[in-house]
């Protein structure tokens, strides 16, 4: 006679994964693609550096907009401010640099000011073909528009912020170009002053400085 086995119960259902384990696993996600993209960006672009060049071109432009109604003194007195900007840009990057212990010349470093590089070449090179062709209205817009060019570029090797910048720039640049001349000093208040004071708090806040 067969022996007959008792029925077993069956094993309970799986449980499946409780909400607070799925929030971690995307924490973790988060995490890895964070970590990855700053591995792979330049992240020693400077905030407070770039606060310091809006408040710069703010000065720059009340300054030019008080001074004799010349091509000459205006033109000096905006390249006066880039030179400034120049240097505080350089030093304020190093500084940010060197205290995340990240080489200033690494490759994404360089990938960065080789971006950079071209479009400020261009504008510096056009900025004399301007001024000898009595197109000094023209200015502006040919500065913003380059200059954001430049940092769109340069951007692409940096935290995503770096690029809607660059953006914003050309944008302003391209309204530049169709308004009235007179308009000049307060288009590069906004552009070079505003913007630099505005993404640079929002990079300052939220990268390091």
């Amino acid at each position: 006679m067969a022996k007959i086995h008792p029925i077993r119960p069956l094993p309970p259902p799986q449980e499946e994964p409780s909400l607070d384990l799925h929030a971690r696993a995307m924490d973790n996600l988060r995490f890895i693609r964070d970590t990855m993209e700053r591995a792979g960006s330049f992240t020693a672009v400077s905030g407070w550096g770039q606060v310091v060049i809006g408040v710069t071109a703010v000065i720059a432009a009340g300054l030019a907009s008080m001074q004799p109604n010349t091509a000459e003194t205006w033109l000096a007195t905006w390249i006066g401010a880039a030179l400034v900007s120049m240097l505080v840009g350089v030093l304020t990057t190093a500084m940010k640099a060197r205290a995340a212990r990240e080489p200033l010349l690494s490759g994404t470093g360089r990938k960065f000011m080789t971006s950079l590089a071209p479009p400020m070449v261009a504008g510096a090179v056009l900025t004399v073909v301007f001024y000898r062709a009595g197109l000094m209205g023209s200015l502006p817009a040919m500065w913003l528009m380059l200059y954001g060019a430049g940092i769109i570029t340069a951007g692409a090797f940096s935290v995503r912020v770096v690029p809607v910048m660059g953006m914003c720039f050309m944008v302003l640049g391209c309204a530049a170009a169709f308004s009235p001349m007179a308009w000049g000093n307060a288009w590069m208040a906004v552009g070079f002053g505003g913007l630099h004071m505005v993404f640079g708090y929002f990079i300052a806040r939220r990268h390091g400085g």
